[in-house]
Formats: C-alpha cells, sequence, structure tokens
C-alpha cells in the first residue's frame, strides 16, 4: 500500500513530535501547574493560588534582575547577529568555503565552562587585556569593572552563542537564489544596498528566529552571570535557579518562569510587529502590493 506524502510526512515527523511531548511539552505543563501551588517550610503544597505571580510581580528584586536579563540579553543578541551577518554573506554569496565553516564550527570543540573560565582570565585584574592597558600606559592600575559586570557576561556570551547564530543566518541566507543578489549589482545597487534590499527583506524571518533563539539562551543563562557577572549582571535565570536550589520555592520560581516567557513572548511580538511595519517582512509587502 502506498502511502500519501502528507501521511509520510506525518510518520516521519511522529518520533520528534513524541519525544519533544515527553521531554519539553509535559514539563512545562508540570512547571505551569507548579506555578499555581504554594510552599512553605520546604514543602511544596497543591492549591490554585495567584499568590506566586503577585509576589513576582510586585518583587523589586526581580524587575531589577529581569530587567539585567533583557539589557544583556537584547545586547548580547544584537551584537552577536551584526557579527554573524557578515560571516554567514560571505559563506553563502561570496565564497562557500568549508575551512571557514569548519573554524566556526570547531570553537565548539571546547567545553561551556573553558570558556568562561578563559574569560574570566583574560578580563581579571591580571589578565591579559589589563595587563595590555597597563603596558600601553593607557591605565595607571587594572580595570576592575572589566570582571563581574554586564560587560563581561556580554562578551562571553556573545561569544558563545556566534557560531550558532552564524549557522542559523546562513541557513536562511541559502533559500535566497544567489541570482537575486547578482541582479540588484547588474541594476547598480551596491554589495551593502543589495542586502537591505534583497537578502535582508527575504531572510526576516530567519534573521528574527537567530535574534530571538540566542536572546532566550541568553536572558535564560544563569551559568555565566554566576561566575562572571556579579551584582550588576545577575539574570533571571540565576534567580530563577536560586528559587529551585536554594530557598526551595519551587511554586514561585515556575511563576517567575512563567513570567520571563511571557515578555519574550511579547518581545518577539513586538520585533515582528516592527518588522511588518516597516516592511522587511514578507507577509507586510503582499499586503502592501493587495492594498495598491
Amino acid at each position: 500500500m502506498r502511502l500519501s506524502n502528507q501521511t509520510t510526512g506525518r510518520l516521519l515527523a511522529a518520533p520528534a513530535a513524541f519525544y519533544m511531548s515527553l521531554f519539553f511539552v509535559a514539563p512545562t505543563a508540570v512547571l505551569l501547574v507548579y506555578s499555581f501551588w504554594r510552599a512553605a517550610s520546604y514543602q511544596i503544597i497543591p492549591d490554585f493560588v495567584f499568590s506566586n505571580y503577585l509576589n513576582a510581580l510586585a518583587s523589586a528584586l526581580f524587575w531589577r534582575v529581569t530587567g539585567n536579563a533583557i539589557t544583556i540579553g537584547l545586547i548580547t543578541a544584537a551584537a552577536t547577529l551584526i557579527l554573524a551577518i557578515p560571516v554567514a554573506y560571505y559563506l553563502t554569496y561570496v565564497r562557500k568555503s568549508q575551512a571557514i565553516l569548519y573554524l566556526v564550527l570547531i570553537t565548539w570543540f571546547s567545553s561551556y565552562l573553558v570558556r568562561v573560565y578563559a574569560w574570566r582570565t583574560l578580563l581579571g585584574t591580571s589578565g591579559v587585556l589589563n595587563t595590555v592597558l597597563l603596558q600601553l600606559g593607557l591605565v595607571d592600575a587594572p580595570v576592575e569593572a572589566l570582571l563581574f559586570s554586564r560587560f563581561a557576561v556580554a562578551i562571553t556570551l556573545i561569544h558563545v552563542y556566534l557560531p550558532l547564530c552564524i549557522l542559523l543566518v546562513a541557513s536562511s541566507l541559502r533559500d535566497i537564489k544567489p541570482e537575486l543578489v547578482e541582479a540588484s549589482r547588474d541594476l547598480g545597487t551596491s554589495q551593502l544596498g543589495a542586502f537591505f534590499r534583497v537578502v535582508a527583506p527575504n531572510a526576516a524571518n530567519g534573521l528574527i528566529g537567530a535574534f530571538m533563539l540566542t536572546f532566550i539562551l541568553v536572558a535564560g543563562d544563569y551559568v555565566t552571570p554566576q561566575m562572571l557577572g556579579g551584582p550588576s549582571g545577575q539574570t533571571t535565570g540565576l534567580l530563577i535557579a536560586d528559587q529551585f536550589r536554594k530557598t526551595g520555592n519551587w511554586p514561585l520560581g515556575a511563576a517567575q518562569a512563567f513570567i520571563m516567557f511571557a515578555l519574550s513572548i511579547l518581545l518577539y511580538g513586538a520585533i515582528t510587529l516592527a518588522g511588518r511595519w516597516s516592511g522587511l517582512l514578507p507577509g507586510a509587502r503582499r499586503r502592501q502590493g493587495a492594498g495598491a
């Protein structure tokens, strides 16, 4: 019996769908239930209350740390995307070099913690960067603000997630035929103009996806802020982890996690609306054409 393409597609997607449902959807649903329960003396009490969300929204510490997470996430995601676009553009339209791609991928061969400790060594008061600044006479004493700050967290996470962002951007650019870029160049558009007029509008969904994925990973990270952030570089991920590990207040931590989840959705919606308003997203161009 010959299966239809639709049935074949469902069968091929079934293992992945089952895996995601079992290890992502189900735990998320359990966490959502926990967010409406109560915690007392390290005991979780089944209930249905909104006090966890109200306490999180009324907490100045939560908003301060969330503001740090959003700020670091936006800065890191924007810088990572800006750095990733030229490399992905070069690999897609200028020279499809496997060597450069392998150099990008080889950075993942080192451990996450190794990279974090490497930046901690570079940015420390006795690190390479401070030593160079002292040798050049640019500073009279080591700059302590380089470490345990937003800057330290952001630059480390840019290094960690830049290879991933490059692959995501390159994947979105490969769907755009090089002939379109060459045609725009033949019409007198510069290389930069070809990107903004041809590549960016057609790859807008992929670029936004790369930005948002980087933002979510950065805003939820708690290892790097714990080791390099200090008081000014803490993120919501670290605060939520403390609710689960130290205070034992799982319901409050679950509520904080879902508030951060809602803020990420709002940010994604705002970026999508801005893309449609500016005409970068394909849907906006179709509506404009239909209206004309």
